[in-house]
């Protein structure tokens, strides 16, 4: 082993506190960056490449057919910016019935002769393409079980006629729930019903800008209402990334915070290895070391537990990406996911890099200095530090051992200084964290969005394949007769009922949830974004994901089909709710009465009257609804999620390690102090201090400095978590409203405030101990 290699062994097992804390702040801050810089790799890789493989349209646009011809809607293909169409295909909204008794949804069917190959070809998963009327391929995502064999009746149209699925297929950008051949559509489409499908590719697509430009282009020669709704390919993907887009904002954030604490520990430790080992670097350039060996050996003291740490926090990012890109594998069908190789490389390369600067930067003043100057330098303070503070301190009406405590920081105040930034990122990691799980709350609240003290659940439906064996169907129970039992409970103060139905929504594929209340609800617990609550029949209230998959806002009108009748409602408010991707709409019944009459999937939200109790209130109500079929329950419906869970457990795993690196940067920090003072601590004590007062004085000498970097980084934890929390909502397209912002209350500050003096009495404690059981002789006998 060289001289070199052998100084730099020594240093890296003389200073295991040190190694330790380099180590463990670089696995954190690579950890966090591997599973960050991964998340965001993949969460557009499998659609991306799904989209160029199968020739994804830019620009979907339904049409009208009674308002455009298909001739005239052929010429669109050479509208500026069009780069290639397909269609127009006939289109028509049905709902099937899978069986008897099975739930009957409505489907967006086309008409295509064959999967297609320049734009929009649809890959086949299972079975064939349909080739003569009678047959018809699912979507992959469809409402309907997509089982080959299944014969689907279409009972409201002319001759109830019958498909049987003979393939399941997925469009990439989601273009319809169905396909049959060209020659099915006349007999699946109602009288004064039907329209039309183009399909684009664009020049230039890779913008919501231009792919506007190019919807405005298509429809310029066309009449103007012609065109019934539009879907860009940006808003399918952003709804297939949002699962994985959800956690980059809050990666990124908590891989920030580990790398400038990483870098901060790294050149805080070097710093204080050369500041305490002046004499040996003066050794060292006496026996033949140059200058650059001897900044070299520093170096390599910080490298080689930083190495280590980067390969742990590789694999623990490696561990916690496992979970997270489970869920867009299985929204793909693919386990091919995994960490890009060229991800890790850039981390380890990044962090290393950064490491070496930072070493080398605070290395630069051992290469510096003099020999001779090195060898006559002791390991003292300047005499001169730290006098007026211990003269002021001295007439504070203190016990002395806390008096000397405090003005430690003024001896050594480069020192206490990176004690506190250590402390002030811990501090701001534990705000944040905290934050995050108090605004997750409030979106699980609003996605449950039930504050009812009971309710009496909405009947299963019932699905499952064809043919297969189940009991006999329950009736549903009369959703009036159990309002009225409602009504009639005593304790009722009020209520309110909401029933589900699918419907169509021109310019997406797919159905949409509507949501039809009977009475008030808007004290069910719906959070507002904007707007208001819906008043009066023909108003809805949509969640943010809506607005934008739609690209409509409040004020617009917007028409639901599918249904027994169109139902035109106008949107008068933006909600927080998350649930089915955000897209629903909430409505008054009244609006559907006329349209879908049969709402039998109906739950109903009762709020007792104060003083009422809940379980004996649930128990009578049972007994009116025992002879009607229905249940009532205490508490709302309930929403949890794992993905919370998920962020959570992230959150607190990388929080301990943001407050475990805090604690060792005291840690590493007050030990060298203790050391440098233990001549001092030795005079104390032979003049009558004792060990509990010994403890006392190192634990003061971090309080002032974990007070204060506590009363900063709160602060700075309630700024980024009002800057990562509406990234992470605008991620899966949810604005978040203030009452999700607004989670630190006048009492919980305080805490977070002296969770800085806990951060710093945990790092001084083994310091601590140390100096009171160090005997008086031997601290006396120390140079």
């Amino acid at each position: 082993m060289s001289a070199l290699g052998g100084v730099v062994r020594s240093g890296v097992a003389r200073r295991r506190v040190q190694t330790l804390v380099i180590g463990l702040a670089a696995m954190m801050a690579v950890a966090a960056s591997v599973l960050a810089g991964s998340l965001l790799v993949v969460s557009g890789a499998p659609f991306d490449d799904a989209f160029a493989r199968q020739h994804g349209a830019h620009l979907s646009v339904r049409f009208d057919a009674h308002a455009v011809s298909a001739a005239r809607l052929a010429r669109t293909a050479h509208a500026e910016g069009v780069q290639r169409a397909a269609g127009p295909f006939r289109t028509a909204t049905v709902t099937p019935r899978a069986d008897a008794t099975g739930p009957g949804w409505p489907l967006t069917v086309t008409g295509r002769a064959d999967p297609g190959s320049d734009v929009d070809r649809v890959d086949l998963t299972e079975g064939r393409w349909a080739a003569r009327p009678g047959e018809i391929v699912l979507s992959a995502g469809s409402s309907l079980f997509p089982v080959l064999g299944k014969e689907l009746r279409f009972t409201g149209l002319a001759g109830d006629p019958a498909l049987t699925v003979v393939g399941v297929a997925r469009s990439v950008t989601g273009t319809s729930d169905a396909w049959v051949v060209p020659a099915q559509m006349p007999a699946l489409t109602p009288p004064g019903a039907g329209g039309y499908q183009m399909l684009y590719r664009l020049t230039e697509g890779d913008t919501a800008a231009r792919v506007s430009e190019g919807a405005r282009s298509v429809k310029a020669a066309l009449p103007a209402r012609a065109a019934t709704g539009e879907q860009s390919w940006l808003t399918v993907r952003s709804n297939a990334e949002q699962d994985t887009a959800l956690y980059v904002p809050f990666l990124f954030a908590f891989g920030a915070l580990g790398l400038v604490m990483s870098l901060l520990t790294v050149g805080n430790v070097v710093a204080s290895a050369v500041g305490t080992g002046t004499r040996r670097i003066g050794i060292l350039k006496a026996v033949g070391f140059t200058p650059a060996q001897v900044v070299r050996a520093y170096v390599g003291q910080a490298l080689i537990p930083a190495t280590a740490g980067t390969v742990l926090g590789v694999v623990a990012g490696h561990l916690l990406a496992v979970p997270v890109m489970a869920e867009t594998e299985e929204a793909y069908g693919t386990t091919s996911l995994a960490v890009a190789p060229w991800v890790d490389a850039a981390v380890v390369a990044g962090a290393l890099g950064l490491v070496s600067a930072t070493a080398w930067a605070a290395a630069r003043r051992a290469g510096r200095m003099r020999t001779v100057d090195a060898l006559a330098v002791g390991r003292t303070a300047a005499a001169g530090r730290g006098r007026r503070a211990a003269r002021l301190a001295a007439r504070l009406p203190l016990p002395q051992p806390v008096a000397l405590g405090l003005v430690r920081p003024f001896a050594r105040p480069a020192r206490a200084l990176a004690m506190g930034t250590a402390i002030l990122f811990g501090t701001v990691a534990v705000t944040f964290t905290v934050g995050m799980a108090a605004s997750l709350g409030e979106v699980m609240k609003a996605k449950a969005h039930d504050t009812a003290d009971v309710v009496v659940p909405a009947p299963l439906p019932d699905f499952g394949p064809p043919g297969a064996e189940r009991p006999a169907r329950r009736t549903p129970a009369d959703p009036a007769a159990v309002a009225a039992a409602v009504e009639a409970a005593p304790g009722t103060a009020k209520h309110y009922s909401a029933s589900t139905v699918r419907a169509t929504v021109d310019g997406l594929t797919g159905t949409t949830d509507v949501v039809a209340f009977t009475g008030d609800a808007s004290w069910g617990g719906y959070t507002m974004v904007a707007g208001r609550w819906i008043a009066r029949p023909g108003e809805a209230a949509v969640p943010s994901p809506f607005l934008t998959a739609t690209g409509t806002r409040i004020g617009d009108t917007l028409t639901l089909g599918g249904l027994g009748a169109p139902v035109t409602v106008r949107i008068v408010g933006e909600v927080l709710d998350p649930r089915n991707d955000g897209m629903q709409v909430f409505t008054d019944a009244a609006t559907l009465r006329a349209a879908h009459p049969d709402l039998t999937d109906t739950s109903h939200h009762i709020a007792v009257a104060p003083g009422t109790d809940v379980h004996a209130y649930a128990d009578a109500l049972n007994k009116r609804l025992e002879p009607l079929g229905a249940t009532a329950r205490t508490g709302g419906l309930g929403a949890g999620g794992d993905m919370v869970a998920t962020l959570n457990a992230l959150s607190a795993i990388l929080t301990l390690m943001l407050i475990a690196v805090a604690a060792l940067g005291v840690l590493n920090g007050v030990l060298l102090d203790t050391r440098e003072r233990v001549r001092e601590i030795g005079i104390h004590k032979a003049l009558g201090m004792t060990p509990r007062q010994t403890v006392a004085m190192v634990l003061t000498s971090v309080a002032a400095t974990g007070l204060a970097a506590g009363c900063l980084g709160v602060p700075l934890g309630i700024a980024l978590h009002r800057r990562v929390l509406p990234a992470m909502g605008g991620s899966v397209g949810l604005r978040l409203p203030e009452s999700v912002l607004a989670v630190y209350p006048p009492a919980g500050v305080l805490p977070l405030v002296l969770g800085g003096l806990v951060i710093a009495t945990l790092g001084a404690l083994l310091p601590a101990g140390w100096a009171a059981r160090t005997r008086t002789a031997v601290a006396l006998r120390t140079e």
